[in-house]
């Protein structure tokens, strides 16, 4: 009785006539079988059924040493390798088992049905016909039949997949492919066939995942490792195509295609390495002009174009050239409209230039399509601020200066000002009044943006002098609404002001 979950009941889910195997019943003298080899059999039968297969492979190759002309040997080695999944190092032990024994019908099956899975339709469809020739029993007869059928069906299939590929109706060609792959999942060529045909059809990364088998299912496969390599470099992954073509190389090493190709994909890779070293150092000019050549080096494969672009534009926006950054991130979203990182650098620029409707609805964008990301979130709340801040007052244009400006900047627009409204340089009355609110306008806004906690906290959407905005007051003498200073005289001796020129 086979406990079901072990090895076998599992071998035999999948191959129902190998069941054989564990029951098979045979005197040691009919088969020659010394008493070491003896041994070795019926410990490997006993670690098979309990599942320990590198064990029971270890005691099938002794016995295969210990006598080389016991099929029983070389038949039970190979149910161990397809336990163990090694089709291809079980086959030629099911071949030796059938030189030795003709009639073992068990085995013929078995390597029928590899070579079916394998793709090679006519070998296994030989193995079928001489099962039934061979006094089989009732089972391996109905399995001998049903395989036949099936290995006809597949035979039929593959003329209608190679005629369409010839016709250049990939579509179909895929469709017949898909159903012959099913049973022939081993056969490399015809995977490498349906590749060809996703490729056509503008499918390269399922194109991928076929020649990534082949490469598997034939030995030392450069052509798929090439196809590979260059597939994942006009998607613009570069490193993985970088990997790829270097399995090309070590499997040969003057393979002229892949050796140019490797040559092409490391200097790109070398370009985008260094650029995003720049990015991270924050030497985003260098950057700038390292995906420039990025660009030049590889103008035939758009992915590059678009990705050095997209990289292009973060660089300008976090440089705070924001008329630059806006103009190529806006290149980026023509060609990809919901391009989160474009969407938030093109977003940060508009906050420079006080674009704020913009800001806004870029992020929402961004926000559209990645609705957990932080940093739209917050993007987006800064915004709102921005835009409610600037319906109000704005100390930037109050001193006529970029939300970018330096400090020195900042103070010198401040001095021209301070010159050009001193209220002792109006005599009329009402003028005055006029200068003095436009005076303390001007030294509120060189209070607030020469100081850099201030300043942050205004950039920040928060107006560190509108008491509406704080909490709780303070010494700070401009924690007050911005209208208690109509009427006040900053030059009286009891005012926060102190004001002293000297100016060259």
């Amino acid at each position: 009785m086979v406990a079901p979950g072990s090895v076998t009941s599992r071998l035999g889910s999948v191959f129902p006539f190998l069941l054989v195997l564990v029951d098979l019943q045979y005197e040691g003298a009919e088969c020659g079988v010394n008493a070491d080899v003896e041994k070795h059999l019926e410990l490997g039968k006993k670690l098979l059924a309990a599942g320990q297969l590198a064990d029971a492979l270890s005691q099938f190759h002794a016995a295969v040493d210990g006598d080389p002309d016991n099929y029983i040997a070389y038949y039970r080695r190979a149910t161990v390798f397809l336990a163990m999944g090694k089709s291809k190092a079980a086959l030629p032990d099911l071949t030796k088992v059938i030189e030795l024994k003709m009639d073992f019908t068990a085995a013929r099956l078995q390597r029928g049905h590899l070579l079916l899975k394998q793709g090679k339709l006519d070998e296994a469809e030989d193995d079928f016909k001489k099962v039934l020739k061979s006094n089989p029993s009732e089972n391996e007869e109905k399995e001998a039949q049903f395989q036949l059928v099936k290995s006809d069906e597949m035979q039929r299939l593959r003329s209608q997949a190679l005629d369409a590929f010839e016709s250049s109706d990939y579509t179909a060609a895929i469709t017949f492919l898909d159903k012959i792959l099913e049973v022939c999942v081993w056969d490399a060529e015809l995977r490498e066939l349906r590749a060809e045909c996703f490729i056509k059809e503008g499918e390269p990364r399922k194109a991928i995942s076929d020649l990534k088998a082949a490469s598997k299912l034939k030995n030392d496969n450069t052509e798929a490792f090439y196809k590979i390599s260059t597939l994942y470099y006009q998607l613009g992954d570069h490193e993985l195509s970088l990997s790829e073509v270097r399995e090309c190389l070590k499997l040969d090493q003057d393979h002229k295609r892949c050796f140019a190709h490797y040559k092409q994909v490391k200097k790109l890779n070398k370009l985008i390495e260094s650029a995003e070293e720049l990015i991270r150092d924050g030497r985003y000019t260098d950057a700038t002009s390292k995906y420039e050549s990025v660009m030049k080096t590889e103008p035939s494969v758009a992915e590059y174009t678009i990705r050095s672009k997209e990289r292009i534009c973060h660089c300008f926006s976090k440089d705070e050239k924001p008329v630059e950054a806006i103009r190529v991130c806006s290149e980026v979203l023509q060609m990809e409209p919901d391009n989160v990182n474009a969407l938030k650098d093109r977003a940060e620029a508009y906050l420079i230039e006080e674009m704020y409707d913009e800001a806004i609805q870029d992020y929402e964008t961004a926000q559209e399509h990645n609705e957990n990301d932080q940093q739209i979130r917050e993007g987006l709340e800064k915004a709102q601020r921005l835009l409610k801040q600037s319906q109000k007052r704005d100390y930037y244009k109050i001193l006529g200066v970029k939300r970018n400006a330096k400090k020195q900047e900042i103070i010198k627009a401040y001095r021209k000002l301070a010159l050009q409204w001193h209220p002792d340089n109006f005599q009329n009355e009402e003028e005055k009044k006029k200068a003095e609110k436009k005076f303390i306008d001007i030294a509120a806004a060189k209070e607030v943006l020469s100081d850099p906690e201030m300043r942050k906290k205004f950039d920040d959407g928060e107006d560190p002098l509108d008491a509406e905005s704080q909490q709780g007051g303070g010494g700070n003498p401009f924690h007050r609404s911005w209208n208690s200073w109509q009427g006040f005289n900053p030059f009286s001796s009891g005012g926060p002001f102190r004001f002293k020129f000297h100016f060259n």
